[in-house]
């Protein structure tokens, strides 16, 4: 629920949530519950790893999920800068697929750095893959400060887009790091043809974990998009408000 104050100062409140949300809302409640079946219960523990694996569940797919909400941005900017007509929503979908994905990355770091601490002893190392990471997490950071911005609504989303197009190109540096240098990390198992060295229920649940965060992804990009929307709205009718009353003490002077 959002508040979006009205043209008589009368505050209304507005709900940001559809039917199609609604119903979104609970797979992706239901899918988290199975997953959390899958990943602590059901699936074995790994020969080498132990338990520790299941920290995997979560790692992975919020991973791969920040990569799609960081090219979801650069799309919906894209579609903003160069299409004929600038369409602020667009900036909006850009906006909040940012900040999503930011919050993936922040959880993929989180649960890399307690995998590392059970495999490797420590929290952290300035291996290639987690100090690029790092660096896209910084880049979104400073992205999203980019976009709280002075000026109107147009600049704002000009400036963010530009940045945005720029930052999804270290996606594939961060992918490739583990190839390009030396690194402790791990290469990606699943996704080469004839080498899936995993169980049948665990290569499931990765999978299951994958299709459970995309759902929450799109949930929480609609509501928040929504949201933003409602927040310039906001902007604009105070920003009317304030030139009203500067024309009506033009007038009584």
């Amino acid at each position: 629920m959002s508040t979006l104050a009205a043209a008589d100062g009368v505050a209304a409140t507005t709900p940001t949530g559809t039917r199609f949300t609604k119903y979104l809302g609970a797979f992706t409640l239901a899918g988290v519950a199975l997953l959390l079946l899958l990943g602590l219960v059901s699936t074995p523990a790994d020969q080498n790893q132990g338990d520790s694996v299941r920290i995997m569940y979560v790692h992975v797919p919020t991973a791969w999920i920040a990569y799609l909400a960081f090219v979801v941005t650069a799309i919906a900017s894209a579609m903003y800068l160069f299409r004929s007509a600038h369409s602020i929503s667009w900036d909006r979908i850009a906006g909040a697929s940012a900040e999503i994905g930011v919050l993936y990355m922040a959880l993929t770091l989180i649960t890399g750095s307690l995998w590392g601490r059970l495999t490797w002893g420590v929290f952290w190392e300035w291996d290639a893959r987690l100090t690029t990471t790092a660096f896209l997490f910084v880049t979104y950071i400073g992205y999203l400060a980019v976009r709280r911005l002075g000026g109107t609504h147009d600049q704002r989303a000009k400036r963010s887009a530009i940045v945005a197009l720029l930052a999804v190109l270290e996606i594939p540096l961060v992918h490739f790091s583990v190839r390009i240098w030396a690194s402790l990390h791990q290469e990606p198992t699943v996704l080469r043809a004839g080498d899936v060295k995993m169980d049948g229920l665990m290569l499931f649940t990765l999978f299951w974990g994958v299709v459970t965060f995309t759902l929450m992804f799109v949930w929480l990009v609609v509501h928040r998009q929504r949201v933003i929307t409602m927040e310039d709205a906001i902007e604009s009718l105070g920003l009317d408000t304030a030139l009203e009353a500067r024309r009506r003490e033009g007038q009584t002077v």
